[in-house]
C-alpha cells in the first residue's frame, strides 16, 4: 500500500483490520478532531500562514485546510510531514488537551494509523515530545503487505524489533532481512520500505527517535 500526502487513514469503521474490536465512528472522529485542533494551534503559535505550513511540510494547501477543518483523516505519511514541519512527534498531534502525568492504555485504544491491503496495520502505542522526541509503534504486516515510508527529518532513527515472522526492509535502496528476535537500527531520513514477502504474518515493535527542531522541506 503506497501512501501519499493526499491519502486518508480511516474513513469509517468498515475497513478496520480483521480481528480488531469494533469501533464506532466516534473514535475516528476524536482522532480527526485532535489533529485538527493541534495543527491549527501549532500553526498559529508559529505565526505561519496556510501557505507557509504547506511549503514547509510538502503537504498541499488544500489538504492542510481539510486537516484543520476536521474534514479528513490524514495518512501516516501526511501526519509525519506535518509533525516534522513543526518539530514535534506524530503523538503530539494526537494527544488530549491535558495529558495525564501517568497514563496506562491498552492496545485496542491506540490510534490505528495505517492499514495494509492484506490486513496488516500500524498503531501508535505511545509518544513523548519533551525533552526527547520518541514514539512507540506496533506493526503487523500480513503476507503481501508493504508500506512505503517517506523521508523523515534529518537524523531521525528507527529501531525495529521483530517479534514474529521475517521482515524485509529497504533502506537507501538496499534490502535487509530481519528475522524473529532480531533488531534493526537505521537512519530514516531517506525514503524506506517495509515488506512481508513471506507466508506468515510479521509482528514487530518500532521506536522512532526524532531530533528537536522543525524540518523545512523547501530547504
Amino acid at each position: 500500500m503506497i501512501l501519499t500526502a493526499e491519502d486518508s487513514v480511516l474513513t469509517d469503521t468498515k475497513g478496520l483490520v480483521q480481528g480488531e474490536p469494533a469501533r464506532s465512528a466516534n473514535g475516528v472522529d476524536a482522532v480527526t478532531a485532535a489533529v485538527a485542533r493541534h495543527v491549527r494551534a501549532l500553526r498559529h503559535a508559529h505565526g505561519w500562514s496556510l501557505d507557509e505550513l504547506s511549503g514547509r511540510s510538502g503537504v498541499s494547501k488544500g489538504m492542510v485546510v481539510q486537516i484543520e477543518g476536521g474534514k479528513t483523516n490524514p495518512s501516516i505519511g501526511t501526519l509525519c510531514r506535518v509533525a516534522d514541519a513543526f518539530g514535534v512527534s506524530v503523538a503530539r498531534l494526537l494527544e488530549p488537551d491535558q495529558p495525564e502525568p501517568v497514563r496506562v492504555t491498552d492496545a485496542a485504544s491506540a490510534p490505528l494509523l495505517w492499514r495494509g491491503e492484506r490486513g496488516g496495520f500500524a498503531r501508535l502505542l505511545a509518544g513523548r515530545g519533551d525533552p526527547t522526541f520518541m514514539e512507540l509503534w506496533e506493526w503487523q504486516l500480513r503476507p503481501g503487505d508493504e508500506h512505503l515510508s517517506p523521508d523523515h527529518a534529518p537524523s531521525t532513527r528507527e529501531l525495529l524489533h521483530v517479534l514474529d515472522g521475517e521482515l524485509l526492509i529497504t533502506v537507501r535502496g538496499v534490502d535487509h532481512r530481519v528475522r524473529r528476535g532480531e533488531t534493526i537500527d537505521f537512519l530514516a531520513d531517506r525514503a524506506h520500505a517495509y515488506r512481508n514477502d513471506g507466508d506468515a504474518p510479521v509482528r514487530l515493535l518500532m521506536i522512532v527517535l526524532m531530533p528537536q527542531g522543525g524540518f523545512d522541506r523547501r530547504g
